[in-house]
């Protein structure tokens, strides 16, 4: 909340005339409402000022007229705080100071202001408008025997020991007098949870209309909660997708009021707030479907140890097996398969940061697509953001190299003969190997046909023993007949395979140019698995059957041939720089 010029100027004036001892003799008056107590007449801001002011002018006190914004008006200070709470923290230096925190701010500037001499005396109404913990008041008791004036409208206090016990049991009746009521709230409470009370705020779905005793189903809200539980429980929806629809469909948090503001809690008079609704979020979609209230139950006095007891407050929203049913896929990772508004945004979830490896999530902004990496702590990777052009043009240059050259495909070919022999060479003696090995399992599998009987007579198999290696045996003749099926045919369709498959990739550039970005997304994700970015290098890996291209690996069984990339020899993850 900004100041004018002009009152910030008097302000600065009215500090001055304080530091010069304009108001040494003069007296404030301190209003609290107590913020733990209900709302009565004697307590009002509006009371107690009223008789304060009649009460300094039968006793002829000066009362300081000024107003400091957050202060003071005219001279009365109005605070609503509670004075029972206190801060339990507090510092012993080592020269025996104790510096403990005032938990009530205008409180704390009044006592500043009294301390230093800048005011002589304070008006209040009774003592526990001023104190009503020990800690303020061992600090009102010194200003009182430091000379400080303090006067109440309520009662008097003679320099006596008889004065100064009436100041006891006064301070003493003030702290009992907020325990009981703080030990009532607590065993009501208490009470009223044993015998299924709801003594909080329902949740959304149900009204709030101050009576523990009964929470109604809201109207409005009651429906659509109910069906979040119905649709979560179907499989298909994510919690973002769920809360999408919560929000198209209108479905908004109970109206709440904001948190007040320093400068509105410091307000001379009671700032009140409007009740505004709010958006679902995500966050809040998952408390809902995860709380026990919806199926008639209440949290115990044991809360903290998860207790739930049967609520007499409330009727159940949904049935415990539609509950039970959210509760076992809200333990897996539920992936939407229907999503209320479909995003047509080509490269989603193939491009990751190679850093953290955070995926890049796409997004438009003014017309244009781009692509952003929300990445951990720590990640050195400075492109956070990804336009896609600059993506586009830089996959094509990776797609326009991933195919022979002339020269590749001359050397290719000159040198296939000499392979073929080399490989129809290394076969024949493979063969032979083979034969000896299908000649000793023919010879056992002999063996046991003809002794089968003796075999099992004298127990060296048991039937099924027998059958079971019978079949192992017949099993290793059929793999090393498979074995014999390679031929120089063979090897010469693949190779042709793999010029004709370099002759497709080398068409795909021009295609690609012309492409759309669904058709471009396509022609992507058909080559490369991922693709990866961090600073000025694109990282990526390309689908099985692109290695050759890649990385110029030979389509036989082993790099007979091979042409070294900086990335690395007979790696799928290649590296280049953009």
């Amino acid at each position: 909340m900004s100041k004018s010029p002009k009152k910030d100027a008097v302000e600065r004036e009215t500090f001055a005339a304080i530091e010069r001892g304009d108001f040494k003799e003069c007296y404030l008056i301190y209003n609290r409402k107590s913020s733990d107590e209900a709302d009565s007449q004697k307590n009002s801001i509006e009371f107690q000022n009223a008789e304060s002011m009649r009460f300094a002018a039968r006793e002829s006190l000066p009362v300081a007229g000024i107003t400091i914004t957050g202060l003071c008006n005219n001279g009365s200070i109005s605070e609503r705080h509670s004075g029972f709470k206190e801060d339990e923290n507090f510092v012993i230096s080592s020269d025996g100071k104790v510096t403990y925190q005032i938990d009530r701010p205008k409180f704390q500037r009044l006592l500043q202001l009294v301390n230093q001499g800048y005011i002589k005396g304070v008006i209040c109404l009774c003592w526990d408008r001023i104190s009503r913990n020990k800690s303020d008041d061992a600090i009102v008791r010194k200003l009182m025997k430091k000379g400080v004036d303090i006067r109440f409208v309520h009662a008097h206090y003679d320099d006596s020991s008889a004065g100064e016990l009436h100041m006891d049991i006064d301070g003493m009746f003030a702290q009992h007098h907020s325990r009981v009521t703080s030990e009532k709230v607590r065993l009501s409470k208490v009470n009223s949870r044993s015998q299924g009370k709801c003594t909080y705020r329902a949740p959304i779905g149900y009204l709030n209309e101050g009576n523990m005793d009964w929470k109604p189903f809201d109207p409005e809200r009651a429906p659509m909660v109910k069906e979040m539980f119905e649709l979560y429980a179907t499989g298909d929806w994510s919690l973002s997708d769920l809360t999408r629809h919560a929000r198209k469909i209108g479905l908004t948090a109970p109206p709440m009021r904001r948190r007040r503001t320093k400068e509105e809690m410091l307000a001379d008079e009671e700032v009140r707030l409007e009740k505004v609704t709010s958006p679902i979020q995500q966050g809040y979609m998952a408390q809902i479907l995860k709380n026990k209230f919806y199926i008639g139950y209440i949290i115990g006095n044991n809360g903290k140890a998860g207790e739930w007891v049967k609520s007499e407050s409330h009727e159940p929203l949904v049935d415990e097996k539609l509950f039970n049913k959210v509760q076992a896929l809200l333990g897996k990772k539920n992936v939407s398969t229907h999503y209320t508004e479909k995003l047509d945004y080509p490269l989603r979830g193939i491009m990751r940061c190679s850093c953290c490896g955070r995926i890049y999530t796409p997004y438009v902004k003014k017309g244009n697509q781009y692509y952003y990496s929300r990445c951990k702590d720590g990640c050195t990777n400075k492109m956070k953001n990804l336009h896609y052009t600059y993506v586009v043009e830089k996959v094509r240059k990776l797609v326009s190299g991933l195919h022979f050259t002339d020269d590749e495909l001359e050397e290719f070919e000159s040198r296939a003969g000499t392979d073929i022999a080399l490989l129809e060479n290394k076969r024949d003696r493979e063969m032979e190997v083979i034969e000896r090995k299908k000649k000793k399992v023919r010879d056992e599998l002999a063996y046991l046909r003809s002794e089968r009987v003796q075999l099992l007579k004298t127990g060296v198999f048991t039937p099924e023993g027998y059958v079971e290696e019978t079949n192992r045996l017949e099993g290793e003749i059929d793999d090393l007949q498979t074995e014999e099926q390679v031929s120089e045919e063979a090897m010469r369709e693949l190779m042709k395979e793999v010029v004709h498959l370099s002759e497709l990739l080398k068409n795909v550039v021009p295609i690609y140019d012309y492409a759309n970005p669904q058709e471009k997304e396509k022609i992507i994700r058909a080559i490369f698995s991922e693709l990866s970015f961090s600073h000025d290098t694109l990282q990526y890996k390309v689908k099985k059957g692109f290695e050759t291209f890649d990385k110029r690996i030979s389509a036989f069984c082993g790099p007979t041939w091979t042409r070294t990339t900086a990335a690395g020899f007979g790696d799928q993850n290649s590296t280049t720089k953009l």
